[in-house]
């Protein structure tokens, strides 16, 4: 039983709050591509202008991405694939959700700690964000990561939002889960969309870094 409320406490969590972060970090990220380097900024003050932000994103989202996350790589271990004997879309689905989660952790891992965590430590500020962040992407290796990364959050989420559905009875028949599946489908598409505008712009000349953040970028990733 213990088993059973931590897989439920992991599902929930997943929808609520960590779903809801992700298209919020989307469209804040999105002001990038929309506003360029002052509409980024704006959007990324009006986060940080929230009252108790710490406490917000505290309880809100590491402690939550911090049980699911490790949760779910305890989750991934114990899979049991079988899409060798049966290759059908829900046991695919199974293995991806599986496959993308371990990439996701690793990626949001590495991603928290060159932004979020250096401004933490008084690397960057929030104002050089968009800066750093054209500083990363436009290292190929760094974009291609980021790609990888991005792509294996979204279908995580979105086919997590279908499964949610699914495992708490919400979409019982074939009819709905199909219906669902169309419309997570559809958000991963929007979702991946609107990240992979922003990490074009990042990559854009109006981000184009000073010479003192490229110094602490280069100590910072060797």
């Amino acid at each position: 039983m213990k088993g059973y409320y931590a897989r439920k406490v992991h599902s929930l969590l997943g929808l609520i709050p960590l779903s809801l972060f992700i298209i919020e970090h989307a469209i804040t990220n999105y002001a990038a591509f929309d506003g360029g380097q002052e509409g980024f900024r704006n959007s990324v003050r009006t986060l940080n202008d929230l009252p108790l932000v710490f406490f917000l994103e505290l309880f809100g989202i590491w402690l939550p991405l911090l049980f699911h996350g490790v949760y779910g790589l305890y989750i991934a271990y114990q899979a049991q694939p079988n899409v060798g004997h049966f290759s059908t879309e829900r046991n695919w689905r199974y293995v991806l959700q599986r496959v993308t989660g371990v990439i996701a952790f690793i990626f949001i891992i590495w991603h928290v700690y060159t932004t979020r965590f250096q401004v933490t430590l008084g690397n960057v500020t929030h104002d050089e964000l968009g800066t750093w962040m054209h500083d990363i992407v436009t290292n190929p290796g760094f974009f291609t990561f980021f790609l990888v990364g991005v792509i294996a959050t979204t279908f995580h989420f979105s086919n997590g939002v279908w499964a949610f559905l699914v495992s708490w009875g919400i979409t019982v028949g074939p009819r709905a889960q199909r219906i669902s599946s169309y419309i997570c489908m559809g958000l991963f598409v929007i979702v991946t969309a609107l990240f992979m505008l922003s990490l074009f712009a990042f990559r854009g000349e109006e981000f184009a870094s000073t010479a003192s953040i490229v110094t602490s970028l280069k100590t910072l990733i060797g």
